[in-house]
């Protein structure tokens, strides 16, 4: 079994459309309603894949019972912690040739009582009725705003632990040396202070946050692959992808293919990559299924192209 904790979960609605133009009227072509939020859609891919998850969450309002009934919907074990404010809802437009435009709310702000109850939730399903831990656990996303610094953020109990998450926040989890962490190149970027422009400078920036506390960085580079980096050395990952459709929720079934490959070492970089290919290649936050992959369409090595030039360099 594989948890996750989203503290701050959405209602995610895609809109496909010809063209986005600014002041206009636009009619989609297609459109669909999805769970979001990075640890609900790992439990989602986790899913997808035949493998049982359970997803702790708080919700509140008609949204979030809209995720739940969704949830459920998907084979999904959901644990709602309920709160008073309102689910987010957020909207994201996709167009033909890939760009993406996003539009998240900043969800409710949490009481003490209810994050006490969501810290509470997470110790009690970390466990199996068996008595014996998840196999992995991820927490994933932003904290809610308007919760204090000093909060604690909430960590499950399991052999592995993967973090997803940004900013100060994953900063501060480094301390609690989780065993892989799973930036994009952005969010490595911002973690280390400077812009990176190679893959090189991704792999430097990786063993950074290892220094720091990251027992393993699973790191995506977009379109370029992924890097992992941990104590038996650095690996590069790439598969090819016929058309992006939506990027949404690709990072996460990445991070979801790596933990069902066991979280850990060059099998494990394999699956995340397949994963994330075959999701930019699915509708909205669509997560793939065990017949939307092509493990043997990734290519994984450690002669690591250092001096390759990301295609979209981060800062």
């Amino acid at each position: 079994m594989i948890l996750t904790v989203t503290p701050n979960p959405s209602l995610d609605r895609t809109y496909e459309v010809p063209f986005l133009g600014r002041g206009e009227v636009v009619r989609a072509t297609g459109d669909r309603m999805d769970p979001g939020g990075k640890g609900v859609n790992v439990s989602r891919a986790v899913a997808a894949a035949g493998v049982r998850t359970v997803a702790v969450l708080p919700l509140g309002g008609a949204p979030g019972a809209l995720v739940a009934t969704l949830l459920d919907e998907q084979g999904i074990e959901a644990v709602p912690v309920p709160v008073a404010g309102q689910t987010r809802s957020n909207i994201a437009v996709a167009e033909p040739d890939g760009t993406l435009t996003k539009i998240n709310a900043p969800g409710p702000e949490l009481s003490e009582a209810e994050r006490e109850a969501l810290l509470a939730t997470v110790g009690e399903k970390s466990v199996a009725p068996t008595g014996s831990p998840a196999a992995a656990a991820c927490r994933a996303g932003s904290r809610p705003p308007g919760t204090p610094s000093w909060w604690p953020a909430p960590t499950p109990r399991a052999p592995r632990i993967a973090l997803d998450t940004s900013g100060p926040a994953l900063l501060a989890a480094l301390a609690e040396r989780p065993d892989v962490v799973k930036p994009n190149a952005e969010e490595l970027a911002e973690a280390v202070g400077r812009p990176l422009t190679t893959v090189g400078d991704a792999v430097k920036a990786a063993q950074e946050l290892r220094s720091a506390g990251a027992r393993a960085v699973l790191a995506s580079l977009g379109a370029d692959g992924q890097l992992l980096v941990d104590d038996s050395g650095t690996y590069f990952a790439s598969a090819p992808v016929t058309a992006v459709r939506s990027n949404v929720g690709a990072g996460d079934s990445s991070l979801a293919g790596f933990l069902i490959a066991g979280g850990t070492g060059v099998l494990a970089l394999a699956s995340a990559v397949a994963h994330g290919a075959a999701a930019v290649q699915l509708p909205g936050s669509v997560m793939p299924s065990p017949s939307d992959l092509r493990p043997d369409a990734v290519t994984v090595t450690a002669e690591v192209p250092l001096d390759r030039v990301l295609t979209e360099p981060a800062s």
